[in-house]
């Protein structure tokens, strides 16, 4: 029996297995609005054969936006853009369907990868960004405006605010985003966050905001659903943070009632320095779950499924989330299966797509004609 294969339960969620895919910013929105890009991309990749969907990581307001191309959850029109997508998934797909809830903070206002990716000045067309204080994610920039306590409730109410549109929607799960150098990281990196408040200095003070954050929206989400949270382990610059950070942070939250961890890492500095390997964040997943008991989602560069196959197996990780490799084979959960003695999910129009040798691919299965 293959552990990637096996079923999981978060909370009152339960999962076919242990793959997820992971969420993707796709840069295509108009004012925060899905469109039929996302249409395609998610309902696609619904049907990957992964146990659950991550809609990219979706602004709770406009200004937290990363660019002008973001998804937005966070009025009529963004929730009504979304409804007739989540529709047409929940027609066709059993994956779960999980929701990251983003800020960026000092990095809105950015073009989009394609064009750059770097800042949009407000005479072109931008917005002045906020973060904890006024130091600019590059030294060239401007300076973000740093929040005051009305900026900062305004974020939180927010973040509540777009979690009951994702319950209206009937998401199954919510990830808080505290990861890749966007408002959540910022408020706990020494880096980004330079307050003398309460905010600001301490470890502790560090996690205040992102802990409460994470507290308003688990509270503004039914019980039975899970609410987890993505982190970057480290920043891979000397002084910021780090692992034993996160691991502190992370059986904080365990107290506060968080039901899993993604374990990413980087983003909040462009002075990082990345060992890049395949694999190369599963210790950090591995480092968590050892210390904490909590569930953790293991992330980068996890791309074949034998490798998938022996972080779960071997405890690592009690899931993985695959980004690039599901764009590159929007089947992957399927070949997976295929190769690791699985079963996956698969609508009737393509039962017979099971390879020959392969006949208990989509379980059991009829299909005849005359």
């Amino acid at each position: 029996m293959s552990a990637l294969f096996t079923p999981i339960k978060l909370r009152g969620l339960n999962l076919a297995n242990r793959i997820m895919v992971a969420p993707m910013c796709q840069y295509s929105a108009v004012d925060g609005e899905a469109n039929d890009w996302h249409f395609t991309h998610i309902n696609s990749l619904a049907l990957s054969g992964a146990g659950v969907f991550c809609i990219e990581a979706t602004a709770v307001e406009p200004t937290g936006r990363i660019t002008p191309g973001c998804l937005g959850l966070y009025n009529d029109a963004t929730e009504a853009a979304l409804r007739p997508i989540l529709a047409s998934v929940r027609k066709r797909s059993k994956a779960a369907v999980m929701m990251q809830l983003a800020h960026a903070g000092r990095k809105a206002s950015s073009h989009t990868p394609w064009d750059g990716g770097q800042l949009i000045p407000v005479a072109e067309g931008g917005w002045r960004a906020e973060g904890p204080s006024a130091i600019p994610h590059k030294e060239s920039e401007p300076p973000p405006v740093a929040f005051d306590a009305v900026g900062l409730a305004r974020v939180r109410d927010a973040f509540v605010a777009t979690t009951k549109r994702a319950e209206r929607l009937g998401i199954d799960a919510i990830e808080v985003h505290s990861a890749h150098g966007y408002l959540l990281h910022q408020f706990l990196s020494p880096i980004a966050n330079r307050r003398t408040d309460q905010y600001g200095g301490s470890l502790q003070n560090r996690m205040r905001f992102p802990l409460e954050v994470f507290d308003a929206v688990r509270a503004a989400f039914p019980h039975d659903k899970p609410v987890g949270l993505r982190v970057s382990c480290t920043d891979w610059v000397e002084g910021g943070w780090d692992l034993a950070q996160t691991i502190e942070f992370a059986q904080e939250l365990k107290k506060h009632g968080v039901d899993w961890i993604d374990a990413s890492s980087g983003g909040v500095s462009p002075l990082q320095k990345i060992p890049l390997g395949p694999g190369y964040q599963v210790p950090f997943a591995q480092a968590i779950r050892e210390a904490t008991g909590l569930t953790t989602i293991a992330v980068g560069l996890i791309t074949e499924p034998k490798q998938a196959e022996e972080i779960v197996a071997s405890g690592k990780a009690d899931m993985v989330a695959l980004a690039r490799a599901m764009l590159y084979d929007p089947r992957w959960g399927w070949h997976a299966a295929a190769e690791l003695g699985g079963e996956v999910f698969a609508p009737p129009q393509y039962w017979r797509s099971q390879p020959s040798t392969q006949k208990a691919l989509f379980g059991a299965t009829t299909f005849g004609t005359r």
